[in-house]
């Protein structure tokens, strides 16, 4: 049986973490607060330094190496955020970090953890083929594996999370947050059971990359045959064995979410929050925001991250757009004459409609002579005023199509 890491751990981490890492803001989100008809909160760990909760696991961890093995150096995988995490904590304790990264890890974050002094090695598709490598490195020269999530220092370190959340919120009856391997939840479940056992703790994972539900129904980590989600900081597919069973005797729930929730979270949270969240980050968020789970308020999201690709950024702006209805993409068909696509752009305009971009194409087989269809992205002010504009369209004979569908 593993044993599970205690209260007393939780907090001799956090006097090893004082003066090291920040004790990050609890700020109101009025939106979700709205939404939820009760107080929410947002711990924002996406201005934790390194930018994200990982330092936290990763400064304990490397703290507590021997003078030896600081020597021999230490090795992790990750997508970006451990990787930073590992990166600056071994850069403070005066040890080399090799860093085993995918090969399509975002750009930012490889530059950020070269920038903390890490030697980067890219390889494989993801973090778990990355931790392969890691493990057979730290084999072959005698580095030691800091884990990015399985690991009782590194769960401790994260634990500190809650115990800020709990004097910051004393009140806070539900603690939200995303989930990937589950170092992250583990320490919160720890700390916030031991001090508030009528405090829920919930897990959020992307559906398409939910290692923990089929695992908890197995009774055991199972790993998952295919995965992939825009939320690279939890794209993890299968849960640590220590993880896991604190996962399994203190979460009180894990839940999932699309793409697409994922997607609005982060535009509500840059645009009423002011908070410039990655993916994962804004997990929890996406489950309030999606009614993927009932909660009691007060409520605490946990933003775990903030380091976002500013290319990744810009498509999920789009896409949370085009998720909330306010990013519209239609084809026009239409008669290919002089003034046509005039009369066209100006009934979208007197609707108050925002063209983007438009492309005719007259190429298409389907055309009928004379005829053009113009594929049209236009801002919208949500569902309804799309849908006002779709029927104006139409009632004015335009044929009103959506790309991609039949």
């Amino acid at each position: 049986m593993t044993e599970l890491v205690g209260l007393a751990d939780v907090q001799a981490a956090r006097d090893v973490l004082a003066g090291v890492t920040r004790v990050t803001p609890l700020e109101p989100s009025r939106p979700l607060s709205a939404a939820l008809a009760g107080p929410v909160w947002l711990k924002c760990e996406n201005v934790q330094r390194a930018g994200s909760y990982k330092v936290r696991g990763a400064y304990l961890r490397i703290s507590r190496l021997s003078a030896a093995e600081k020597a021999r150096g230490v090795v992790a995988a990750s997508a970006g955020n451990h990787a930073q995490g590992v990166a600056l904590a071994a850069g403070l304790l005066g040890t080399h970090a090799t860093v085993f990264m995918p090969v399509n890890a975002p750009l930012p974050k490889v530059a950020a953890t070269k920038g903390y002094g890490a030697q980067i090695e890219l390889t494989g598709a993801n973090v778990d083929e990355a931790l392969v490598a890691a493990q057979a490195y730290a084999e072959r020269t005698g580095a030691v594996l800091i884990h990015p999530f399985d690991h009782r220092d590194v769960i401790a370190g994260q634990g500190t999370v809650a115990l800020e959340i709990l004097e910051q919120c004393p009140d806070v009856r539900t603690i939200v947050t995303g989930v990937g391997g589950g170092g992250l939840i583990s320490g919160i479940a720890v700390a916030a059971k031991a001090l508030r056992p009528d405090v829920r703790v919930i897990g959020v994972q992307a559906a398409s990359a939910a290692a923990y539900p089929p695992s908890l129904a197995a009774g055991e980590p199972v790993p998952l045959t295919a995965f992939s989600t825009i939320a690279d900081g939890i794209a993890v597919g299968r849960p640590g064995v220590i993880t896991f069973e604190h996962v399994r005797k203190l979460v009180d729930e894990i839940v999932t979410v699309t793409e697409e929730d994922i997607s609005r979270a982060l535009l509500m949270l840059l645009e009423r929050g002011k908070q410039v969240v990655e993916p994962a980050g804004a997990a929890g968020v996406a489950a309030l925001l999606a009614g993927a789970v009932q909660v009691e308020p007060p409520v605490v999201a946990v933003l775990s991250g903030g380091n976002i690709d500013p290319l990744l950024m810009l498509r999920v702006i789009e896409h949370g757009l085009a998720a909330a209805g306010r990013y519209l993409r239609v084809t026009v068909r239409c008669s290919d004459r002089p003034g046509q696509l005039a009369s066209l752009l100006a009934e979208i305009a007197e609707h108050r409609a925002n063209v983007v971009d438009v492309e005719h194409q007259r190429a298409n087989p389907h055309l009928h002579l004379g005829e053009v269809e113009v594929a049209l992205s236009v801002e919208t002010r949500g569902e309804e005023h799309s849908e006002e504009l779709i029927g104006a369209l139409r009632a004015s004979g335009y044929q009103v199509g959506f790309p991609g569908l039949a």
